[in-house]
């Protein structure tokens, strides 16, 4: 009993720790592309360096390359690298809290293609949660001001990262049902990150070319607001604080906490990253703005939670998928108990993301 009590207050600061850490990986990278680096080196830099220190787990789970080729393939694509390339180049034109909140629609997307294509019912909470969370986009892009000086473009990448997230919650339901239906196919979610980014990285590198990157920027400094740090420093926080430390911290709270409440402390990713841009670089929202977000936190959780009528889809949170609570047992219309959810959430949530 001592024992885990002991698990579960450890979870907690886990848990925080790995919000913090996402919620960082944005505020690194911008300075870096203002510095000299493009959206996809930057991408590269992050999922490359990534799995090179993910390398012998992925080499002791190999075997997931036999068993599992497409979901890791699908993974890759759609919940590691579509999901960054979108996120980086939104953060280099809009400012990082309005990208992440962007991406934050992801859940509300995820419950039009539930309700419009997989034509399966929802509450009317979880419709009334994606609700507020458009109307909050449309207070944080300031429509009625014209996108309010926002790049469109970089809007544009912002929704799209949101939609790739949408892939890779599709996907993470698969694993977590497959894991429910036959426990040997639980695939272990560091691994799954290990894979997510070296595919990841594989296939920007063509795209990105890093025999061309300018390696000078990282040996030199960057504008970090009004102050300058070393490009290099950035470059390993991006790395390893904010991709590996996330994520292992991430998958080591999920086993520790439940389900809910793991799932309430991702939502702080968003909390951290708005205010460390707003400390670090120097981007203040507006007023309404920061109304908006808080919609569109309130309105993604809402249908993240809400139970759908007969059966209930997995969803994870972040500006990037993480290693959080996906109740795939949950997918199948079943009810199971906390224990059978959480190990569920631990294989179907990403091993990430974003």
């Amino acid at each position: 009993m001592h024992t885990c009590s002991a698990r579960s207050s450890l979870g907690l600061p886990l848990a925080l720790v790995s919000a913090f850490a996402f919620g960082g990986s944005g505020v690194a990278a911008k300075p870096l592309i203002e510095a000299g680096l493009s959206p996809l080196q930057v991408v590269w830099v992050r999922m490359a360096g990534s799995a090179l220190v993910l390398l012998p787990v992925t080499v002791r789970h190999r075997g997931l390359l036999r068993r599992q080729p497409w979901l890791l393939l699908g993974f890759g694509l759609l919940g590691v690298t579509l999901v960054q390339v979108s996120y980086f180049f939104a953060i280099s034109r809009v400012p990082v809290a309005i990208a992440m909140l962007l991406e934050y629609l992801g859940p509300s997307l995820l419950l039009a293609y539930v309700r419009f294509v997989q034509r399966r019912p929802i509450t009317r909470a979880a419709a009334l949660g994606a609700l507020t969370a458009t109307l909050g986009l449309a207070l944080v892009v300031e429509v009625w001001t014209g996108l309010g000086g926002l790049d469109p473009v970089g809007v544009l990448f912002g929704l799209g990262a949101a939609c790739a997230q949408v892939g890779y919650f599709v996907i993470s339901e698969k694993a977590g049902r497959s894991a429910v239906a036959n426990p040997a196919e639980r695939i272990d979610p560091v691994a799954l990150s290990g894979f997510g980014l070296l595919i990841g990285a594989l296939v920007v590198t063509p795209l990105a070319q890093p025999w061309t990157l300018p390696w000078h920027v990282l040996g030199g400094e960057a504008a970090m607001g009004s102050r300058h740090v070393p490009a290099l420093a950035l470059a390993l926080w991006m790395v390893l604080v904010s991709t590996v430390v996330a994520y292992l911290c991430g998958v080591a709270s999920v086993s520790r906490l439940s389900a809910p409440v793991a799932s309430v402390i991702a939502f702080l990713e968003a909390v951290v990253a708005t205010l460390l841009s707003w400390f670090l670089l120097g981007e203040h929202l507006s007023t309404p703005q920061l109304l908006g977000g808080g919609l569109v936190l309130v309105g993604a959780f809402v249908a993240q939670t809400s139970r759908k009528v007969e059966t209930t889809t997995v969803v994870a949170s972040g500006a990037e998928p993480v290693p959080g609570p996906a109740p795939a047992d949950e997918a199948r219309g079943e009810t199971t108990d906390e224990t059978t959810d959480e190990t569920a959430g631990e294989t179907a949530g990403e091993a990430a993301s974003h």
